[in-house]
């Protein structure tokens, strides 16, 4: 039974599945543990792969609601499943890229098949990062499930403004979840979403940001400043790891926003400061939309400016905190 016609339904019952789930899954206790070791920001053990709830929700309501989101939701569920398995068992990293790759590739050929070679790669290259900028980014209470309620969110309104209903209501929904995934995620944390849920969500973000670009819903740009919080961090962390020669791809505590909390800003306005971030990005985003190209391109420079401004004073400021430290335990 498809009920299309009334999509406006979708996200509240997402929202609620997604309750549901965390609830029962809290109280069964079934899911496993994330352990407190040298790189996490938490001191308890606390349930992971709450993801699931969220990715359960989404793949419930979709085929209920909208046509067309059949291959989104399709990989998606692979990718959460294989990711799952990461959660409990631990995959090694070439394995989980490889799926990643296969994901995007398997999304380029099936959604956009005319496409000449060279942009092909370079999309698929694109949504891959996409796909893991979430996993990267989920190490603080309430960053990802606030990054999927406000990016989503701003989804919805472009789409809703380009005319295609189907796409806005199901980015609404996925905003949804996100809003019900964080009265159980922002600080204190009681469940993380997990490898099962940031690897599908990312996968979406990207998906989604690719398919209105070549839909002509928006420009290239749009998902890249809606998103910026995530993109920016993420690429600058581990760019400067990579430079220093370290296993980029493993576990750390070395983002912005995790910097921000072990200088002393904490989850609760870590996370606060981040939303408030990654609202400006989004509601920026769309203004720029039907703004002149002139005006998006100035916009752009000084969103570009303001992130090299932002990780220079935070630099700075993590420099001095380093060296205390280190005297302190001199």
């Amino acid at each position: 039974m498809n009920f299309g016609n009334h999509m406006f339904f979708a996200p509240p019952l997402a929202a609620a599945v997604c309750l549901g789930l965390l609830f029962l899954l809290l109280r069964s206790q079934s899911l496993p543990k994330d352990l407190p070791n040298e790189r996490s920001l938490h001191d308890e053990p606390v349930s992971r792969s709450g993801g699931l709830a969220v990715i359960c929700a989404i793949a419930f309501t979709g085929p209920l609601f909208f046509y067309g989101v059949g291959t989104w939701l399709s990989i998606s569920g692979a990718l959460a499943l294989v990711s799952f398995a990461d959660d409990w068992r631990g995959l090694p990293f070439l394995l989980r890229l490889a799926t990643h790759l296969l994901a995007a590739l398997a999304l380029v050929y099936y959604m956009m098949p005319d496409l000449a070679l060279p942009l092909a790669a370079l999309l698929v290259l694109a949504i891959v990062w996409g796909t893991n900028l979430y996993n990267f980014m989920d190490g603080a209470d309430g960053i990802a499930g606030g990054m999927t309620l406000i990016g989503f969110g701003a989804y919805c309104a472009a789409a809703w403004s380009a005319g295609d209903a189907t796409l806005a209501w199901f980015a609404a929904s996925v905003s949804a979840t996100a809003a019900a995934f964080l009265l159980y995620n922002f600080h204190p944390a009681r469940i993380f979403l997990g490898d099962v849920g940031s690897i599908p969500l990312g996968f979406l973000a990207a998906a989604i940001g690719v398919y209105g670009w070549y839909s002509g819903y928006w420009p290239a740009w749009f998902p890249l400043l809606t998103f910026s919080p995530f993109v920016v961090d993420a690429t600058a962390t581990l760019a400067q790891r990579a430079a220093r020669g370290e296993r980029f791809w493993q576990a750390h505590r070395e983002h912005y926003y995790q910097r921000l909390v072990r200088m002393g800003l904490g989850h609760r306005r870590t996370a606060l400061a981040e939303y408030a971030l990654m609202a400006a990005a989004g509601i920026f985003a769309l203004l720029l939309l039907r703004a002149p190209v002139l005006a998006q391109q100035l916009a752009l420079a000084a969103w570009a400016a303001m992130y090299l401004a932002l990780a220079a004073i935070v630099n700075r400021k993590w420099a001095a905190y380093a060296a205390s430290v280190h005297d302190v335990a001199d």
